[in-house]
């Protein structure tokens, strides 16, 4: 897999060491649009161990190191929930351009704010819903022609949370952790994608932990259209899927999320699989996000995700949010 065309790389910087960044590296690298120059984290130790298990020429001990690194064109940040809209903003103010892993916010008027500099500085931001850029999403969204009327979408997000919990970020309040946060927002935004427009109201419920984060969260989001979408993101079982239900039918694609595997179903049929012979195919849908933030940074293809999704992302979870602690149904602006 590799990109097409001879476009000068963009020269990326990793704001931080997390889990999630090595499936991003190694998906990434197989564009030819991508070059990783150089890493931040919190200690000269942590950056050169990892600079030195990845192959990253330069290693940073500190986040204002990497964002000081003239040869840094874009940076990835991979820090936690919490902190997204903190180092987009540094980030930007030092001229970078900013894929910022998801989501980004559950306040509209952090993404406005962000958004307005980047635009401002002639920069490019983007919220990494990674799954949107694999061909399948795509595939999916043409297939809705084929299920007659759209009536409703259900999605699910679920894992079960391994035994080491002690120190995991997802589940830290301060963080701003829960399952609504790490999965459930890949829900909402396929919700969206399928739609085809903004909800209405949205309805939440959830399950709270002895962390004061959601372990289980279910949410109900109404569109304008009438479509209706139900979904559950938990961190207490094992289920994934993406289905729309027409009036003549219903498509389901299997675990859109991870791409693992990339599977749709139309019907009851297989009707397409993608990459079933690709060792990692979690991989997949990194290269296809780099690939297109990459080009858009060279100016030679526009962003997928830009203002629009974070905004209506970030307006929907915190309005899921507000109802599940308000046990009241939201009205969305």
């Amino acid at each position: 897999m590799a990109s097409e065309g001879t476009a000068v790389p963009v020269r990326w910087g990793l704001l931080g060491t997390g889990d999630i960044t090595n499936k991003v590296v190694r998906g990434a690298r197989r564009s030819d649009r991508v070059d990783f120059v150089a890493v931040g984290s919190r200690t000269a130790e942590r950056a050169g161990e990892y600079a030195a298990s990845h192959d990253v020429p330069r290693a940073h001990g500190s986040y204002e190191a990497l964002l000081g690194d003239p040869d840094v064109e874009a940076v990835y940040i991979s820090l936690p929930n919490s902190l997204h809209h903190e180092w987009t903003m540094h980030a930007l103010r030092a001229g970078k351009h900013v894929l910022c892993e998801k989501p980004y916010s559950t306040r509209v008027e952090d993404v406005e704010e962000a958004y307005d500099l980047a635009e401002a500085r002639n920069l490019v931001l983007s919220e990494g819903f990674m799954w949107r850029h694999h061909p399948q999403a795509a595939t999916l969204k043409a297939q809705l022609l084929e299920l007659g009327e759209l009536q409703t979408i259900r999605a699910t997000f679920a894992f079960v949370l391994g035994p080491d919990r002690a120190n995991d970020i997802r589940l830290r309040a301060d963080l701003e952790g829960g399952s609504l946060m790490d999965v459930g927002c890949y829900c909402v935004s396929g919700a969206r994608f399928l739609a085809g427009e903004e909800p209405e109201t949205v309805y939440g419920r959830a399950a709270w932990g002895p962390t004061g984060v959601d372990l289980r969260f279910t949410g109900v989001l109404r569109f304008p259209s009438g479509v209706m979408a139900e979904f559950t993101s938990a961190f207490t079982m094992d289920h994934r899927g993406l289905e729309p239900i027409g009036d003549e039918g219903s498509a389901l694609l299997v675990d859109p999320w991870q791409a693992d595997p990339a599977t749709l179903v139309l019907r009851g049929e297989v009707v397409a699989r993608w990459h079933p012979e690709d060792p990692n195919p979690m991989e997949v849908p990194y290269f296809h996000e780099f690939e297109n933030f990459s080009a858009a940074v060279r100016g030679e293809a526009d962003l997928l995700l830009g203002r629009d999704h974070a905004v209506g992302q970030a307006r929907a979870l915190g309005a899921l949010y507000e109802s599940a602690r308000t046990g009241r149904e939201i009205a969305l602006d």
